[in-house]
């Protein structure tokens, strides 16, 4: 695998997480620069499905790598799975998708191969033969190039919504797919995982989300979040919010968008009385299509949407519900 770039795929119980297509784009983005080809590996057990599925993505080859200690998400039976793949098949640069999941085990994988890794990038390009990655610095007001000093393999996370998962290429044919037996001894996992972890009930994962219907504090009071749920709910979206309105406990964090809240990359993303503050816009750009409503014109949300809508909120929102409604009633 010299060469070759490696992509970790995620996936959680039995589903394959869509950040992990965003990173095949990038990969293969970075190949056609390059000249390299593309792999990918998928860990966890009983996982033949997600290897099919992500087999008919444009790849050289996909690796199943199973083990019954991989049935639960737990780092160290992942970073002792990865590290020996990895040693065997030594591909130049590996490839992850900057969630929740990967923030735990690739610090520690990278070390136990003696590598450093470049987290939370959002872009790349070529300076003479070196790869170059991008990363936002200070909550998204500066980005820093950097580059690796030491040698392959090299490991890098990427941002969510920093490419687009639908432009990842597709193969003229099924790649072929590997199933790798990974031989974890006893006494490596030091702990039992249970189920993950939420806040509560209503806790939400918005990076799944295909619509989202944000508001910020042009939504003025908290009865008012309802007029957005009704658009969202029959968008068939989620609600979320700036960090403002959840510091308010008008909704839960989880469903706050931003630096310091969840990075998104919807099909669809609808800004609601936001006005587009750095630390807000670094959690959603990567959005498909943006549209921003809001009754000051040069609001900096305007920058960036792709369809923007100046205007009173409480006067366009339960119209553009009450025609979305109209639209799918007639369907």
């Amino acid at each position: 695998m010299a060469d070759t770039i490696l992509v970790i795929a995620e996936q959680r119980e039995g589903k394959l997480n869509r950040v992990s297509l965003e990173t095949i784009a990038a990969a293969q983005a970075i190949a056609a620069e390059t000249g390299t080809t593309v792999e990918a590996a998928v860990f966890g057990s009983g996982i033949a499905g997600i290897a099919q599925e992500v087999a008919g993505k444009k790849l050289a080859r996909v690796y199943a790598i199973e083990s019954p200690k991989l049935a639960k998400y737990e780092p160290d039976g992942v970073v002792a799975a990865l590290k020996a793949f990895i040693q065997q098949k030594k591909p130049s640069l590996v490839l992850m998708p900057h969630t929740y999941q990967v923030r735990d085990f690739a610090p520690q994988l990278a070390t136990a191969l003696e590598r450093t890794l470049i987290s939370d990038a959002t872009g790349f390009h070529k300076d003479g033969g070196k790869l170059v990655f991008t990363r936002q610095m200070f909550q998204g007001k500066f980005a820093a190039d950097v580059s690796f000093a030491c040698p392959a393999p090299h490991f890098v996370t990427f941002q969510a919504g920093s490419f687009r998962g639908d432009k990842a290429e597709a193969g003229a044919s099924p790649a072929a797919v590997e199933t790798v037996n990974a031989q974890i001894t006893d006494g490596v996992v030091r702990n039992q995982p249970e189920d993950p972890f939420k806040e509560a009930k209503q806790a939400v994962d918005l990076t799944q989300a295909e619509i989202i219907v944000s508001v910020g504090r042009g939504i003025k009071e908290q009865k008012n979040i309802e007029l957005a749920k009704a658009l969202a709910d029959a968008l068939g979206g989620e609600i979320a919010a700036s960090r403002p309105i959840c510091d308010s406990g008008w909704l839960p964090m989880d469903r706050q968008i931003g630096s310091s809240g969840q990075t998104v990359s919807p099909k669809l993303y609808l800004a609601v009385g936001i006005s587009g503050a750095i630390q807000h816009i670094v959690g959603m750009k990567g959005a498909r299509s943006i549209i921003a409503i809001n009754k000051d014109a040069e609001a900096p949300i305007f920058e960036i949407a792709d369809f923007g809508v100046v205007g009173n909120l409480f006067d366009i929102v339960p119209a553009l519900t009450e025609e979305v409604k109209k639209a799918k009633a007639g369907s």
